[in-house]
């Protein structure tokens, strides 16, 4: 833990971003982080794509994530984060400390994992040891984990049962028309229907079709869940 009055090892305070989705925890976090020596909040994010977004202009060292958030939950941002912006490390802190929780956060790239019910301590020891290199685990996670080991052989975790039996998904290429795809690209940057009309020098009732069609290909049932896909099949940069 870092003694009053010093930094990280660099010389320089830890800077770390926060990504939770409901207000007053993330409110809370970043309060309680900026009290805390050697370490300063340099960004919060609201959801997972706002938290890939201000990881690729911020540069944070750490980014303490939620896992359960809109637009992008946190395993498919921690991944997104892995590949766009490697220098990060994320830390989850969740409510959660079940193997269909853990496991996928920890395979998408997470160092650590929190729960929320972690006093401040905890929380200044889990970022400075990430931030360091070292994995840091909550002690319930660290006794799944030790018993996912010993009993892979006969039950893998619950997340993995449901990964090998789970269909390949298939590439978005062999799902959606180019023009489809070029549709889902501008609603997952945001734009609306009528920016996409804009853009598109189509008719709204054009737009609305292929926005139709789109949520039955990929099997999407509202245009949070459609962002969510072109973000995990890479069809839009998070911060493009």
């Amino acid at each position: 833990m870092t003694e009053p009055g010093e930094t990280a090892s660099d010389g320089e305070k830890i800077k770390v971003l926060v990504a939770d989705d409901q207000q007053i925890v993330r409110k809370g976090l970043v309060l309680l982080i900026d009290m805390l020596d050697g370490i300063e909040v340099v960004g919060a994010a609201r959801d997972g794509a706002e938290a890939v977004l201000l990881a690729g202009q911020l540069a944070p060292d750490v980014v303490l994530m939620d896992l359960n958030m809109p637009v992008l939950d946190g395993v498919a941002a921690t991944a997104a984060m892995r590949e766009q912006v490697p220098g990060c490390k994320v830390l989850v802190l969740t409510t959660y400390a079940d193997d269909d929780s853990v496991f996928p956060a920890l395979q998408a790239g997470a160092r650590g994992y929190l729960t929320k019910d972690a006093d401040d301590d905890a929380i200044e020891d889990a970022i400075s040891s990430v931030h360091d290199g070292r994995i840091w685990l909550d002690p319930e996670v660290q006794a799944r984990l030790v018993a996912a080991v010993q009993t892979s052989e006969v039950a893998p975790p619950a997340a993995q049962r449901k990964r090998a039996h789970a269909p390949q998904t298939p590439a978005p290429s062999d799902v959606l028309t180019p023009r489809e795809t070029q549709v889902l690209t501008l609603i997952a940057r945001g734009l609306s229907n009528a920016e996409i009309c804009a853009r598109l020098v189509v008719s709204p009732a054009t737009v609305k079709t292929h926005i139709n069609r789109i949520f039955t290909k990929i099997g999407a049932a509202d245009r949070a869940q459609a962002v969510g896909y072109a973000y995990r099949n890479n069809l839009v940069e998070p911060w493009d």
